[in-house]
């Protein structure tokens, strides 16, 4: 599964006792960086993930300096052809390397390496997202086709006699290349422009890209499991008032007393998913199918034999389609999709819940901060009196919109916002991660208003936990 793993700590931490040993540090560094083509498909804060390299062949004699010649891009071609290096250029590439390391913000980190890795060329990402300015524009002119990134026939064809899109063209191109620097400090921002990153290079490496492949497909390819939503285990989940008789319109609840179900329990949830289809409709989009179970486990209840109060099940299957356009204040639209999802509680009357959803979403990033709006519309039974809830949509609303703030050194601020305005309801869920060990991230949760889960949908209540997460998840 992985290639290479290389460690920001010893790439910082490492110490020579003579010249010639700095000499051949930097020599290996040199080889290195010649010859890797960095594909990341998750970051942390000190290491890679999913990194092949290739090899390079190094000649030397006493009479002329050391000279590396690249086979990263044909590794038959003839010695005499190959590109030669200078001592000056892997010093100087080594340099940068070490520079790279100073950037706290993991996707301009990435970009960072890569960038030095390939040498300042253009890594051409392996999926074209489609251009939706261009693709509304050609069916507004009369000649309705799917427009995709880098279609510059395209674009010399409709410019040529359109001023307007003209101008729009040259604004991508800007935003393409120009340096987001929010959340950077001075000295990581001319880092990155010293290395040749631009926003477009950033944007590769971002949360959004890597969760759902937005820019080049993962090297696991179709049917291997991977992370969807966080998988995490909360020991303490304290509910300030749990609710102790669950009902609905058309089901009558069973009260419960406070020592049957007590205000503290311990929260699981397991969140995976796994590409079906990629590139498909010759638009790089790409057919997912997710499960996510929640449990809440009442650990700490020795009276009633330690029962699982509540189970939510939710599998579904939703297509993703890589797009770009630009958004105000800097923004990018990244992608969007459509999904379909069952959610249920697995139980019998009177506490059986269930309801499906067909829904649209969106991925959209301004710098660190990532959202994706959905907005979904019930399936069936919402006219029937006998089902189980069929009052949901009151409290559970008609979409949610997730965000992500990605901070610093591997920390993260994310959540969903859920509300129904006809009927003034709906929740909020507040996430804090911070990395604990490679591995392993601390994880806090706050949870505010209707339907933390299904059995409790028309229940207002208030939790927090601690506990861990089991996975680098980015909020998505």
């Amino acid at each position: 599964m992985f290639a290479h793993i290389i460690s920001q700590r010893q790439a910082g931490c490492v110490t020579t006792t003579s010249h010639r040993s700095k000499s051949y540090l930097s020599l290996a560094i040199g080889l290195a960086l010649s010859a890797t083509a960095i594909q990341a498909q998750a970051v942390t804060d000190d290491r890679f993930t999913e990194l092949p390299a290739t090899g390079v062949l190094v000649e030397q004699d006493d009479d002329s300096p050391e000279v590396i010649y690249d086979k990263l891009k044909n590794p038959n071609m003839p010695t005499a052809s190959r590109k030669p290096v200078s001592k000056a250029f892997v010093a100087q590439q080594t340099e940068l390397f070490f520079e790279c390391t100073q950037v706290q913000t993991n996707a301009a980190r990435l970009a960072c390496f890569d960038k030095v890795a390939t040498q300042g060329e253009t890594n051409t990402a392996t999926k074209q997202s489609l251009d939706l300015v261009k693709t509304i524009k050609s069916t507004i002119t009369g000649n309705p086709q799917i427009i995709l990134a880098g279609d510059e026939a395209f674009d010399n064809d409709l410019a040529a006699n359109d001023q307007d899109f003209d101008n729009d063209l040259a604004a991508n191109q800007s935003n393409n290349a120009t340096l987001d620097t929010v959340g950077l400090t001075k000295s990581e921002s001319q880092i990155l422009v010293d290395a040749g990153v631009t926003q477009a290079d950033i944007e590769q490496y971002s949360p959004l890209s890597l969760a759902y492949d937005l820019d080049k497909n993962s090297q696991r390819g179709t049917w291997t499991i991977r992370p969807y939503r966080p998988n995490y285990v909360l020991p303490l989940y304290y509910t300030v008032d749990p609710n102790l008789n669950p009902s609905s319109p058309s089901q009558v609840g069973e009260p419960s007393t406070s020592n049957d179900v007590r205000n503290t329990e311990l929260k699981f949830q397991l969140s995976l998913k796994t590409k079906v289809g990629e590139d498909l409709f010759d638009t790089n989009a790409d057919l997912w199918f997710g499960y996510t179970q929640q449990a809440h486990w009442q650990v700490y209840n020795e009276d009633n034999s330690r029962p699982f109060r509540a189970t939510d099940y939710q599998p579904e299957i939703f297509l993703t389609q890589p797009v770009t356009a630009n958004l105000p204040f800097g923004g990018r639209l990244r992608m969007l999709g459509v999904g379909a999802m069952h959610h249920s509680n697995g139980r019998s009357d009177p506490v059986s819940r269930s309801w499906n959803r067909a829904y649209l979403m969106a991925g959209a990033e301004w710098g660190k901060f990532s959202i994706v709006p959905r907005v979904w519309t019930r399936i069936g039974n919402e006219d029937d009196s006998s089902e189980d809830n069929e009052d949901i949509e009151d409290f559970m609303g008609y979409g949610d919109i997730k965000f992500l703030y990605d901070l610093s050194n591997q920390q993260s601020i994310s959540g969903t916002l859920r509300y129904n305005p006809s009927t003034n309801k709906g929740a909020a869920q507040i996430d804090y991660i911070y990395p604990l060990s490679d591995n392993v991230n601390g994880y806090v949760q706050l949870f505010q208003g209707y339907g933390e889960s299904i059995i409790d949908y028309n229940y207002e209540n208030t939790a927090i936990g601690f506990g861990i997460v089991l996975n680098d998840w980015k909020g998505f």
